[in-house]
């Protein structure tokens, strides 16, 4: 797909993996909406690339409509790059025994699960209210989950159950929107540098580099980047999960 004069949304698009494909999306010549939430630097990007900023919660129905009517408003939609999630720890038991807490995990499915959901049912409808490309396309949806759906680490439950999710939603979504002619795919990411490790120690980051086969490093978001203009430009891939990690497959802790 050529995204010269198309729309793209990116969610979570103010940082990380969603700022570098923002970027390498507005240099293609897409307006971009970075979808983010208010507290972000999401206004500052979006005016660095030319693009728009919303305001949105991907959980909630009414901001993100809102959203992506803003990115209608600009022009046709084609691509959605889903990036906004969460991480958090929680064990089933905990360590006096009692049960993991519910409302813990419940909220991390709904960002990374629910809100997963929510992006792309937005988006497709706005898709498939344009007309087809002379390629034959309307748009494209980039889901993303990471390799904690395939190996989840002990710890991880919350966070691993709800990528689990979004890699089954690719493959149903592409069969479903093949009638509007909308493919979808996802990303299955390793160990990125992005804000989500930025808490950590040095060292620690360093090590966890070291536990990538090759190359001996964590993922850079211009890497997922790439991937993901990839997948926009490629109108062969559909209903796909590709990893991008490293070939690391995670240890149980």
């Amino acid at each position: 797909m050529d995204v010269r004069n198309a729309v793209a949304i990116v969610t979570g698009g103010a940082s990380g993996l969603g700022l570098a494909s923002a970027r390498k999306l507005a240099a293609a010549g897409a307006r971009v909406v970075i979808v983010d939430l208010a507290s972000s630097p999401g206004a500052e990007m979006a005016a660095e690339l030319g693009g728009a900023f919303a305001v949105a919660d991907v959980t909630d129905e009414v901001s993100m409509k809102a959203a992506v009517d803003l990115a209608e408003s600009m022009g046709p939609v084609r691509v959605l790059v889903h990036c906004a999630g969460r991480g958090g720890a929680l064990r089933i038991l905990e360590k006096d025994g009692s049960p993991g807490s519910l409302a813990h995990y419940e909220a991390i499915i709904k960002v990374n699960l629910t809100g997963s959901f929510n992006a792309l049912r937005l988006a497709a409808a706005a898709m498939a209210r344009t007309e087809p490309l002379e390629s034959g396309e309307r748009g494209v949806v980039v889901l993303t989950a990471s390799i904690a759906g395939y190996e989840g680490q002990i710890g991880q439950i919350p966070y691993a159950s709800s990528k689990a999710g979004v890699i089954g939603m690719a493959l149903v979504a592409a069969r479903d929107l093949a009638s509007k002619l909308i493919r979808v795919c996802t990303i299955a990411p390793g160990i990125m540098d992005t804000p989500m490790l930025a808490r950590l120690p040095d060292n620690v980051k360093q090590s966890l580099g070291a536990s990538v086969p090759n190359p001996a490093r964590l993922g850079r978001p211009e890497e997922y980047a790439a991937l993901a203009m990839h997948i926009v430009e490629n109108a062969y891939l559909n209903g796909e999960t590709i990893r991008i990690d490293g070939a690391l497959r995670m240890a149980p802790r």
